[in-house]
């Protein structure tokens, strides 16, 4: 059994960070699948391979929200909070071999944070971009993606439009701000630790001053 590790959000500063794992016999359960690189996907074609990859493989998934990745980068790196989702959803697939997206810039020290959460003899995989080199990973990218969407599409449901959630966004970023200049704190769906946030609440409070 192997299984391929990915996770979306990770950068997000509004919804939860998702990470998935993929198990497969081998790669060739993907022979007649286009899997890559969910990024390069549409949505339409991320739903309809995302419920062929359910069908064909073990699917495992973690959903991290805001309020919890504040408290572990408490007393832990981005990073290292990744690295354990990744053995969360690891344990729940048990592979043999678990080829994972490096999140550190030196694989091999990711490969090790993730092994250090481990009880198991399964082999970590870690690389750069493998979601563009494993088709396991693409299919873990795949499921991550879809149920970020999803997990973002609820909090819409919630809070108006939010856009995708990510700094780069600019209608997450004129969510944000409204939000804070109304409520004068930012919403419960947001990382508060992120920079991000840590700005927007500055602007507000100096533009009291004025």
């Amino acid at each position: 059994m192997i299984c391929g590790v990915d996770e979306a959000g990770k950068g997000s500063v509004l919804g939860p960070m998702v990470v998935a794992a993929v198990g497969a016999p081998s790669e060739e359960v993907f022979s007649n699948l286009p899997v890559r690189d969910s990024k390069l996907l549409t949505p339409k074609d991320r739903e309809r391979l995302f419920t062929l990859i359910s069908e064909r493989c073990g699917v495992a998934t973690v959903i991290i929200p805001a309020e919890e990745i504040d408290e572990h980068r408490k007393t832990m790196t981005m990073n290292q909070c990744v690295a354990r989702a990744h053995a969360a959803v690891i344990r729940r697939i048990h592979p043999d071999i678990a080829y994972v997206d490096a999140c550190d810039v030196n694989p091999t020290r990711y490969a090790w944070m993730v092994q250090e959460h481990l009880d198991t003899g399964c082999e970590i995989v870690s690389k750069h971009h493998a979601d563009q080199t494993f088709k396991v990973v693409s299919a873990a990218s795949i499921v991550a993606k879809v149920v970020r969407d999803q997990e973002i599409r609820s909090l819409a449901a919630i809070y108006g439009e939010i856009g995708s959630g990510y700094p780069s966004d600019p209608v997450t970023i004129a969510y944000l701000s409204a939000y804070i200049g109304k409520h004068h704190h930012p919403p419960a769906c947001a990382r508060k630790s992120w920079k991000t946030v840590g700005n927007l609440m500055a602007a507000f409070e100096q533009r009291k001053l004025i």
